[in-house]
């Protein structure tokens, strides 16, 4: 893996650097697929097949998707 910058709310950059270890992990891992996917050229369409292709690669199902979504 690579380190890149970006800019991000406040709140956000906040509640990274509060979280711990496990979420911010989470949170790269998401933020990797939706990176991806809006950076690469392809229709929306093809986003969102390669989204939930690479998710399904690497375990992740609508449960846990849920899971680490919520409020915790």
């Amino acid at each position: 893996m690579e380190t890149i910058t970006i800019k991000v709310e406040n709140e956000v950059a906040k509640l990274y650097q509060e979280a711990d270890i496990n979420q911010q992990e989470k949170a790269i891992w998401v933020c990797n697929l939706v990176l991806k996917g809006l950076l690469k050229p392809s229709s929306f369409d093809e986003m969102v097949k390669q989204v939930r292709e690479e998710a399904k690669v690497n375990g992740l199902t609508p449960e846990i998707l849920a899971k680490l979504l919520e409020d915790e």
